[in-house]
């Protein structure tokens, strides 16, 4: 088979200038956002004509110091940098079982639910086994891994063997999972002992990834993860048959492709990657199980893959953007602007909502038209 060439680093540019441009803009109306939540703002204007003065200043201010806590929140320390890079990983590698589903030509709104199943599984390896340091670790890593794949395993065989669609199915299956998880917090085997609260133990110190710089080697792992994505997309038959697929489905049956093999293979792997998500939280943060486990982190998934253009090193790059976000969202809230939490998940909304309207980001900075950047589409919706 001849050899795919890389696309060239300029090809990049008309799609990566489109999305900075959407950063950009949403950080100016993330800045009148600032501008309309701060009381001493909005005092200020009300003798703008008298003293004009006290509201550009207290605007800036308020601007200023809002990114500037933002910013230091984020990547301004090297424990910053550790919290965005930790909160960035499990956002990584469920991002990239989006993305690859998206591929595929499917869409997984069901990472959450692969996410919960395989924290459950390396939770219960974690703690309720006793085994040396390197087997435990590796042992619930495999556990966590097992379950997201078995997970998004039953998506892929219900739409490969009885065109259950999968939009409908990973979204039902999310609610499955949590249900799951609640009902085993109810059981002695899982539940913290001496405790009422629908909390599991932790696992186990031996079962944790080992630390880095003082960041823990899960990161490593969703770095690896989003290289194995690449290479299996872009240079192996396996993901010329995924590409094909996603592009058009009835072309490549008719071209002799096994279409229902490979929407359960997508599934099987994104339901894998999504299981590593969990496992991230898991033995990495050595968080307890708990009926909100996982937070929104598989709908935040999402949007990373979008922003990403469901592509691996996109979704990477959206995955650390939406790290330092979160974690700098915090410091926000906590500065000298007392900044509310919720703007940074608006800020987020923002960027993917103009990065989704290419042509308005365009029409506003007079970009020209050009063939890059394609909006990025998967086929499953209308299959």
């Amino acid at each position: 088979m001849r050899e795919r060439p890389l696309r060239l680093p300029a090809s990049w540019l008309p799609s990566v200038k489109v999305t900075m441009a959407s950063m950009v803009l949403a950080l100016l109306v993330g800045a009148l956002l600032i501008l309309v939540s701060d009381r001493q703002v909005i005092e200020s204007f009300r003798y703008f004509f008298s003293y004009p003065w006290d509201a550009f200043r207290h605007s800036g201010e308020a601007i200023g110091e809002s990114y500037k806590a933002l910013v230091s929140g984020s990547v301004g320390s090297w424990s910053a940098i550790t919290a965005t890079l930790e909160r960035a990983a499990p956002l990584i590698c469920a991002g990239l079982a989006v993305t690859l589903a998206f591929r595929a030509g499917l869409f997984n709104i069901g990472a959450q639910g692969q996410l919960i199943v395989g924290a459950v599984c390396a939770g219960y390896v974690g703690f309720h086994y006793e085994l040396p340091p390197v087997v435990h670790v590796l042992a619930a890593l495999l556990a966590a891994l097992v379950g997201g794949a078995l997970w998004g395993g039953i998506i892929g065989v219900l739409k490969a063997r009885t065109g259950a669609h999968e939009v409908i199915t990973t979204i039902m299956l999310n609610y499955v999972a949590a249900a799951l998880l609640t009902y085993l917090l109810t059981k002695e085997s899982f539940q913290q002992p001496g405790s009422n609260n629908p909390r599991s133990e932790k696992v186990d110190a031996a079962a944790t990834f080992p630390s880095i710089l003082g960041v823990h080697s899960g990161i490593v792992l969703a770095v690896l993860a989003a290289v194995g994505v690449w290479w299996l997309l872009e240079r192996s038959t396996v993901g010329f048959e995924l590409r094909a697929v996603g592009a058009n489905a009835d072309a490549s049956r008719t071209a002799g492709m096994s279409v229902a093999n490979v929407y359960t293979l997508a599934m099987v792997v994104a339901g894998l990657l999504a299981g590593l998500a969990g496992a991230q939280q898991v033995l990495g943060h050595q968080d307890s199980l708990t009926a909100s486990f996982g937070g929104s982190i598989g709908f935040d998934a999402i949007t990373v893959a979008l922003l990403g253009r469901a592509t691996p090193l996109g979704t990477v790059l959206a995955g650390l953007l939406f790290g330092a976000l979160s974690t700098g969202g915090l410091a926000m809230q906590a500065g000298a602007a007392s900044t509310p939490l919720a703007l940074t998940q608006v800020l987020q909304a923002l960027i993917v909502l103009f990065v989704a309207a290419p042509a308005l980001v365009k029409a506003v900075f007079r970009f020209r038209e050009s063939d890059g950047g394609g909006a990025v589409m998967a086929k499953g919706w209308n299959s």
